[in-house]
């Protein structure tokens, strides 16, 4: 269960669980920790099987969690590199914090506009039918949107992720919808995205999120 403090929002969105805090760094605790993960993350440029071949993303990526935290995505295999302390220092707040425990997270490293993320749902079967997932933004504001995953379903919406902020995605909406963050012509300068996320090594249920706090 999420126990969330004031200063979240909930965003509408029909089937979805998606709560946002758009402060949940400080400004001046934003722009240290950037600056120390772009140091201390062994960032890469992933490769994944698209139609038939194997491209490269567009953009540079990480995948750190636990010894098992084994991730498998677009039919490549993942194994996790160790965490940096400053990604302890986030897990554990998450953990304090709202209650979420994380096993993983996926580091993205967009150095301008050009680089990007595709339409796509995060509904691996090791991530569980309704996962929980902590989107955590440092540096340059982009644009990420929503869609249905089957055609003619109702529901879109685009939200802005400012520099320290934290957004969850939780309940049916892996299940329901894909996600992007769609590239830009904007002058935009680096952005940092840590998507935390729970490996599962059995089957659980759906979880849901506890607003009384927001009351």
């Amino acid at each position: 269960m999420i126990i969330l403090a004031p200063g979240w929002e909930k965003l509408e969105l029909t089937g979805a669980e998606l709560w946002f805090c758009r402060e949940w760094f400080q400004r001046e605790e934003a722009d240290a920790m950037q600056a120390v993960l772009r140091l201390a993350i062994p960032w890469e440029t992933h490769r994944i099987r698209l139609f038939g071949r194997e491209i490269d993303t567009p953009r540079r990526s990480c995948w750190i969690g636990d010894p098992r935290a084994v991730y498998t995505y677009s039919r490549m295999r993942f194994e996790p590199h160790p965490w940096p302390v400053a990604l302890r220092d986030i897990r554990e707040r998450l953990r304090e914090g709202i209650g979420l425990d994380f096993n993983s997270v996926l580091a993205n490293l967009y150095r301008n506009g050009r680089d990007k993320m595709g339409w796509h749902s995060d509904d691996e079967p090791e991530l569980g039918p309704c996962p929980t997932i902590a989107s955590l933004s440092l540096g340059a504001t982009r644009r990420f949107i929503f869609k249905p995953r089957c055609e003619g379903g109702r529901g879109r919406l685009a939200v802005d992720l400012p520099h320290g902020s934290l957004l969850l995605m939780a309940g049916e909406t892996q299940a329901r919808y894909r996600h992007a963050l769609p590239g830009t012509r904007a002058a935009v300068g680096e952005r940092i995205n840590l998507t935390f996320r729970q490996i599962l090594h059995e089957r659980k249920t759906c979880g849901f999120i506890d607003s009384n706090y927001l009351n």
